[in-house]
């Protein structure tokens, strides 16, 4: 869809990519480096949009980017949302929280509750090229199979 960020672009770094949907890591969110975006490659504004089969589809990619998040991470919480206000096109945010970042416990998109901790951010940002590599084998593995009809 021309003009659509998400059709024209990664939207972020790419970790994993299947015919049906992608796996980034978002850069875009200043204090937040473990926020991650499943993003479904046809043009579709809402998850309704989509045929079971693919809502559930779309959902074990939400659920399997939180599994792997909080076995690499050990976040406090996992934070789940598909907004698009900004952007409809239907991707899911999956962020890894922790209670030291500068919004916990409010939404990221709140006020911060506290100044960042840049050196836990630092640390965290370390680590996600392993995480990166763990979440693709383990979309590859689980996957593999998404471009049959269901």
């Amino acid at each position: 869809m021309p003009g659509c960020v998400l059709c024209e672009g990664e939207g972020g770094v790419p970790v994993w990519s299947g015919p049906r949907f992608r796996l980034i890591r978002t850069e875009e969110a200043p204090g937040f480096p473990a926020f991650y975006r499943v993003v479904w490659l046809d043009h579709v504004a809402e998850f309704s949009d989509l045929s079971v089969a693919d809502r559930a589809l779309c959902m074990e990619a939400v659920a399997l980017c939180e599994k792997v998040l909080r076995s690499e991470l050990r976040p406090d919480k996992i934070n789940l949302a598909a907004l698009g206000n900004m952007t409809p096109h239907l991707h899911w945010h999956v962020v890894a929280r922790f209670e030291d970042d500068s919004h916990f416990p409010a939404p990221l998109w709140a006020q911060p509750q506290r100044e960042r901790d840049t050196a836990h951010e630092s640390a965290l940002a370390r680590r996600l090229p392993a995480v990166d590599a763990a979440l693709a084998a383990r979309f590859a593995a689980s996957f593999a199979q998404a471009a049959l009809p269901f």
